[in-house]
C-alpha cells in the first residue's frame, strides 16, 4: 500500500511507497491511467521518467507500454496468413518459424525480443544450420518485426545485424551443349523435351509441369492467336510457348495449380528453332490430346511428379558426367550463358527466364518480340554449332 506522500504536477504524478521508493503514473492519449514499470530511488528519478514520456508525448512519439504485449507466435502466424504470396513460399515462411523461429521466440511478447537475443539466436543458428537458412530466417524475422514497428507494438526492430540477411550462395555449375544433350537422352524420350525448354527456354519445372497444347505455337499464324490482336509477333517463322500458370509441388505432395512466380513470369518465350524437332516428336507421342492437355504426363497420364523425375534425374547425372549436386535449376543456369554468349543482354535473359520486375516485364514483353527472335537465334546458332564440334571430335576419334 502506498501512503499518502505524493506531489501533484502538471503532468503526471509521484508517490512514494511505504518501502521509502518511488513509482509515477500518467494519463495516455489512450484516456488510461499508466504506471511506471518499476519503481525508484527517489523522488527526482520519477520525476525525470515523467518527463521523458511527456516528451514522447510532445512529440507523438508515445506508444502504450502494454502494446508490445503481444505474442510472437501468434502474431507472425497472421502475419504469414495476411501475406500474399504463393504456396510455395507460404510453405517456406511457414517451415522457417517452425524449425528456426518459433522455439526461441515462440513464448516471448514482442517488446521481448531484444537485439542482444536476436544475435544470440544468430549465433546459435549458424552453429546448428546452414547459412543460408539463417539468413532467410533472419530476414523473415526482420520481416515480421518490421510490420509490428510499423503498428506501433514495438518502438524500434531488434533486427539490426548489418548483413545478417545477405545470402553468399556458391556459384551453381554450368554444363556443355554436349552434357545437356547426355542428360536429355539419358532422361528418355518422354522426358528429353523437358530438359531442353528448361535450358534453352529457359523455364522453371512447375512452369513445364502447367504447360499445354493451347500455349505452343510453331509458326507465326499459332503464335499471333496466342498473343491476340494487340501484340501480333509478325509475319517471320516462329516457334515458342506461352508460360500463363505453373503447378509447383509441395512437400506434401499436393499440386498447386495457379499462377507464375510472378507477373514477370506471364510471358511468350521464343525458342530455337533446333527444338522444333523435338516440340512436334513430344505434341505427337506423349502430349495429353485436345487443346488443354498437359505437355508433360507421366507413363501412367499422371502430371509431373518431382519424385519420379528426380530418380531419373539422378542417374542421368552419372551418364552426362555431371556432379551430384547438380539440380534441375542449374539447367536454366546454363541457358543464360548459352543465351548470353550468343549475344543477349541481362535484359534479354531475365524476359526469357521471367525475372524481371512487373514494371520491366510489361515494358518488355509488350515490345521486344523481335529482340527475342534475334536471341533465339543466336542461342540455336550456338548449340548447333557445339553439337558439329562434339561430332567432328567424335569422328576424329573413331579409327
Amino acid at each position: 500500500m502506498g501512503n499518502n506522500k505524493g506531489s501533484r504536477r502538471r503532468f503526471g504524478a509521484v508517490r512514494q511507497y511505504r518501502s521509502g521508493r518511488w513509482t509515477a503514473s500518467y494519463l495516455g492519449t489512450d484516456g488510461q491511467e499508466h504506471r511506471s514499470p518499476g519503481t525508484f530511488a527517489t523522488k527526482t528519478d520519477a520525476e525525470i521518467w515523467l518527463s521523458q514520456v511527456e516528451a514522447d508525448l510532445s512529440r507523438g512519439d508515445w506508444r502504450d507500454p502494454n502494446a508490445g504485449a503481444v505474442n510472437f507466435g501468434d502474431y507472425a502466424a497472421e502475419w504469414v496468413e495476411d501475406r500474399e504470396i504463393s504456396p510455395t513460399t507460404d510453405e517456406l515462411y511457414r517451415r522457417l518459424l517452425r524449425l528456426h523461429l518459433l522455439p526461441t521466440f515462440g513464448n516471448q511478447d514482442l517488446d521481448q525480443i531484444t537485439a542482444p537475443k536476436v544475435r544470440a539466436w544468430r549465433t546459435e543458428r549458424k552453429k546448428a544450420t546452414g547459412a543460408t537458412t539463417v539468413a532467410k530466417s533472419y530476414r523473415l524475422l526482420k520481416a515480421i518485426l518490421e510490420t509490428a514497428t510499423e503498428d506501433e507494438l514495438i518502438r524500434r526492430n531488434p533486427c539490426r545485424i548489418k548483413g545478417a540477411g545477405k545470402e553468399s550462395p556458391k556459384e551453381r555449375p554450368t554444363a556443355t551443349v554436349a552434357q545437356i544433350d547426355a542428360m536429355a537422352d539419358a532422361m528418355g524420350p518422354r522426358w528429353r523435351l523437358f530438359v531442353l525448354l528448361g535450358t534453352y527456354g529457359p523455364m522453371r519445372p512447375e512452369e513445364l509441369a502447367e504447360l499445354r497444347r493451347s500455349d505452343v505455337a510453331m509458326n507465326a499464324e499459332e503464335a499471333a492467336e496466342l498473343f491476340g490482336p494487340d501484340d501480333e509477333p509478325g509475319d517471320a517463322p516462329l516457334l515458342g510457348v506461352w508460360v500463363r500458370r505453373a503447378a509447383p509441388e509441395l512437400s506434401t505432395g499436393e499440386r498447386v495449380v495457379g499462377d507464375p512466380k510472378s507477373k514477370a513470369g506471364k510471358r511468350f518465350i521464343v525458342l530455337p528453332a533446333f527444338l522444333e524437332k523435338d516440340l512436334r516428336r513430344h505434341l505427337d507421342w506423349y502430349a495429353q490430346e485436345g487443346p488443354d492437355g498437359l505437355l508433360f504426363v507421366g507413363e501412367r497420364g499422371a502430371p509431373f511428379r518431382r519424385s519420379t523425375f528426380g530418380r531419373k534425374w539422378r542417374r542421368a547425372l552419372v551418364v552426362a558426367g555431371l556432379p551430384k549436386g547438380f539440380r534441375y535449376y542449374d539447367t536454366r543456369h546454363t541457358g543464360h550463358n548459352v543465351s548470353t554468349r550468343s549475344g543477349a543482354t541481362l535484359k534479354d535473359t531475365m524476359v526469357r527466364a521471367g525475372q524481371s520486375s512487373e514494371k520491366a516485364a510489361m515494358i518488355y514483353q509488350h515490345s521486344e518480340v523481335e529482340r527475342q527472335r534475334e536471341v533465339a537465334a543466336g542461342i540455336d546458332a550456338s548449340v548447333r554449332a557445339a553439337r558439329a564440334r562434339a561430332s567432328g571430335a567424335l569422328l576424329v576419334r573413331k579409327p
